[in-house]
């Protein structure tokens, strides 16, 4: 298998890290756009924290041997209700939690299959 080859399920964890990090601290950090995210959504200022912890947990639990397969499926569970939020209420554009979600369920992939690049 050639470098670059090898090297892509780490480049994946490394983006879906900075995406959940990113993504999951400014829910813990209760920033406008999305304290009105979860307002439009009606379950709650602390559905916003407990969705926050889950990406910045699940981002961490990538990079920890033996805990990156359940890393990912948290991931892909919560992309699954947000694109689901995005289609039942929220509107415009579910691709980027789609998006997120087929990466994490990559990143799931080569875990359970060894190749953590």
């Amino acid at each position: 298998m050639s470098k670059a080859v090898s090297f892509l399920p780490r480049l994946v964890r490394i983006l879906l890290t900075l995406a959940f990090v990113a993504a999951g601290g400014a829910k813990l950090a209760g920033a406008a756009p999305m304290v009105a995210v979860f307002d439009a959504i009606g379950a709650g200022q602390w559905f916003r924290y407990v969705t926050g912890g889950i990406e910045v947990i699940g981002a961490a639990l990538l990079w920890v041997p033996g805990l990156a397969l359940p890393g990912a499926g948290l991931l892909v569970a919560t992309m699954m209700s947000a694109v689901i939020a995005h289609l039942a209420i929220l509107g415009p554009s579910f691709v980027p939690a789609l998006v997120l979600g087929l990466l994490a369920a990559c990143a799931g992939w080569t875990a359970r299959h060894g190749s953590t690049g």
